[in-house]
């Protein structure tokens, strides 16, 4: 017979089991969405000069953020990104987050803090270059792209380089990047007013090129600073081995774009949309159909398109010599808004769950890094 004191000993270590058991599937079901991911996805911060070869499917590389925007790195390898109520952030090479600045933004909805730009002079100049929406007594909502110094203090002396780009609460572009020939590209949304798009007097609804002193870059189509136009809200641009700009769009609710982006084209909104075609227009290379991409950022890696899902939770990966689109970490991550080419060869991703849309889990918002070479196992 069991005694007494023996018996409430068993009857305490069943219930720490219990207990403990359900914890461990309250974290896996409720806070994580990691089931189909190697474990390895929860690693420490990690510097992006290590070695990748025997590095897992996904890592972790920087979480508890709030809504990252965009990523770019500085020539020694070191990551800067953006959170879009105003904070400017560096990866250090031993994995610490250091803030370098926090501009004063106007935040509603989708405005704030967007893209970021790293100088391909850097090392000569320290430029780095902000698009950021903000608000004034007498033009109200409005956005702008402004150039920094990188300093041992954070960002310094800002100079505003283009100017009175229209904003609203949403469609307000807002990726920056340099392209191949040197010159910074800059998305701009319709701003809710989807006219502009077609208005080549305003700078709402197109692309951008321009100098590092924001004037217009030579050659451009029509002689000011458009590169293209009749964009609803492209928020992703990157260009392909044979220098070809390609570019992600917002529809409306759905017919999401994947352009392939002409110097002087038209790409129909807010006249057309997804399939539509009409002499004068730039049909998308893809579009989402009835379904949602919600589509972010753009990287080309390994001779194929990526670009980041917002809505559609995913990683899509776009072959263009096939036409194949494939899905990757579809409803694993939530949000995921950008997505960038590494300097080590490794794919970064940003999650976006805290904007409002999202559920967040316990590490959001994070920027995570795939291992190309395994990109098959996610």
């Amino acid at each position: 017979m069991i005694s007494m004191p023996k018996a409430l000993l068993v009857i305490v270590l069943a219930l720490v089991l219990v207990c403990g058991g359900a914890l461990f599937l309250l974290n896996k079901f409720v806070f994580q969405r990691f089931t189909d991911i190697p474990v390895q996805v929860f690693t420490q911060n990690v510097s992006p000069a290590a070695e990748h070869d025997d590095a897992p499917p996904l890592t972790t590389y920087v979480r508890d953020r709030r809504v990252i925007w965009a990523i770019d790195f500085l020539p020694d390898g070191r990551m800067i990104f953006t959170e879009r109520a105003g904070t400017v952030s560096v990866v250090e090479t031993n994995g610490e987050v250091n803030e370098v600045a926090s501009v004063h933004v106007h935040t509603t909805s989708e405005s704030g803090l967007h893209g970021i730009a790293v100088d391909p002079k850097f090392s000569e100049n320290r430029f780095v270059y902000l698009y950021y929406t903000y608000r004034s007594d007498d033009m109200g909502t409005q956005n702008r792209v402004s150039r920094y110094v990188l300093e041992d203090t954070g960002l310094a002396g800002e100079t505003i380089i283009v100017d009175n780009i229209p904003g609203a609460s949403t469609h307000d572009g807002g990726r920056l990047k340099f392209g191949p020939d040197g010159f910074l590209y800059i998305t701009t949304g319709d701003a809710q007013a989807p006219s502009l798009s077609q208005d080549q007097a305003s700078l709402a609804g197109k692309i951008l090129r321009v100098t590092r002193d924001g004037a217009a870059a030579p050659g451009n189509p029509f002689n000011t600073r458009i590169y293209s136009f009749g964009h609803r809200n492209p928020q992703g641009i990157a260009w392909d081995n044979d220098g070809k700009l390609w570019a992600t769009e917002h529809g409306p609710s759905a017919r999401d774009e994947l352009n392939l982006i002409e110097a002087g084209g038209n790409y129909g909104w807010p006249e057309l949309t997804g399939t539509d075609t009409k002499d004068g227009f730039q049909s998308p290379i893809i579009q989402s159909g009835a379904g949602t991409w919600a589509p972010g950022g753009l990287a080309f890696a390994e001779d194929a398109i990526f670009f980041s899902g917002l809505r559609g939770s995913a990683l899509y990966e776009y072959n263009h010599a096939t036409g194949e689109l494939t899905e990757h970490l579809k409803d694993n991550l939530g949000r995921i808004r950008d997505v960038v080419l590494g300097p080590d060869g490794s794919l970064y991703i940003a999650t976006s769950n805290h904007d409002g849309r999202g559920v967040p889990t316990r590490d959001d918002d994070r920027i995570l890094r795939i291992n190309l070479q395994k990109l098959d196992e996610l």
